[in-house]
Parts: C-alpha cells; sequence; structure tokens
C-alpha cells in the first residue's frame, strides 16, 4: 500500500509506527522524551515532549538545506535529550491525499528510523502549521519572529495531535 493509500485508509489524525522490526507485541515506551519534526526543505520545526505528562513544547528550529547539517544537528538534539521515540508530521491535502511534501518527509522519517534506531511514527498534520501560525500570531508575534517560530510551534502541534491520538487509543 502506497503512502497516499494508508494516509486515506488512515484518516485524519492517523498514526503510523515506521519501525518494522517492532513486532505487535513489542511493548511501546509509555513513559520518556518524544522529539517530534515538521520538516520542511529549508527549515526543521522541532519539538520536545514527555510521554508520561502528554504535554509537547516548540523546542528549536533547525535552519539548513543539506542533510549532512541537518542530521549533525538532529544527532546533537537526540544526544541532548535522549528521546525513546520520533515523532514526523507528513502533510497531506484536505481530502487527505498526500502530496510530495508528504512523499519527502516519509522520505526523512525512514532516514531518522535508519541512521538513529530509534521507534519513528507519523502522524498526519494536516493544518498544523496554519493552527501555529493563527497562535502565534494570537500571541502578537509578526514579521520575522514570526517566520522563524512557525516550524518550531508547528512541530509542537504535530507532537500534541500525537500524544492526543497516543490517549484516544489508551496508550502510545
Amino acid at each position: 500500500m502506497s503512502g497516499k493509500q494508508q494516509a486515506a485508509t488512515l484518516g485524519a489524525g492517523f498514526v503510523q509506527d515506521l519501525t518494522a522490526q517492532r513486532s505487535a507485541l513489542t511493548a511501546h515506551p509509555r513513559t520518556g522524551t518524544v522529539l517530534a519534526f515538521d520538516f520542511g526543505e529549508k527549515r526543521i520545526g522541532v519539538a520536545v515532549g514527555d510521554l508520561a505528562v502528554g504535554i509537547a513544547h516548540p523546542l528549536t528550529t533547525i535552519c539548513a538545506e543539506d542533510n549532512r547539517s541537518r542530521f549533525a544537528a538532529i544527532a546533537a538534539l537526540l544526544e541532548e535529550w535522549k528521546p525513546v521515540e520520533l515523532v514526523v508530521g507528513v502533510p497531506s491535502h484536505p481530502d487527505g491525499a498526500e502530496h510530495e511534501m508528504g512523499r519527502l518527509a516519509r522520505r526523512f522519517a525512514q532516514r531518522l528510523a535508519g541512521r538513529f534506531s530509534l521507534g519513528t511514527r507519523l502522524i498526519d498534520e494536516r493544518l498544523t502549521s496554519h493552527a501555529a501560525e493563527s497562535g502565534l500570531y494570537q500571541q502578537g508575534v509578526r514579521g520575522g519572529k514570526l517566520k522563524t517560530a512557525v516550524d518550531a510551534a508547528a512541530a509542537r502541534e504535530i507532537l500534541q495531535t500525537y500524544f492526543e491520538a497516543a490517549r484516544a487509543q489508551g496508550g502510545s
């Protein structure tokens, strides 16, 4: 099944585990730090939260276009925060159809899982950037500050959505 078919099948708020070696019998972490990523070709927003508490916070924005710099920055964040799991938002059209950035976000997530050997989950991120921008605007953030803050705020929206989906399913 293609990513587009999976997104359409799973619908809004879907959570997909990319860690193929985990079986349905393997316990997923219920406590520990989680990092979430809002992937973009120029910037990657990063958020942090804890599974036990279920509250996400914007962390930083990685501003690099080359993979070497991006993954070096991500490796430094992983070393600092020692997450038990990673979450990547997958953008899609309002009707659920995946677009090009969705394909790139899935590829980024696969690279994260392969490179860092951490459980990596995908989550539908429809409208998270819009919600993040709206929230920042309501807080009085404008101009250049809005542009630099929106990616980390969108990652926070992605992670909060993940926590809510996990709670609704009775765990992570």
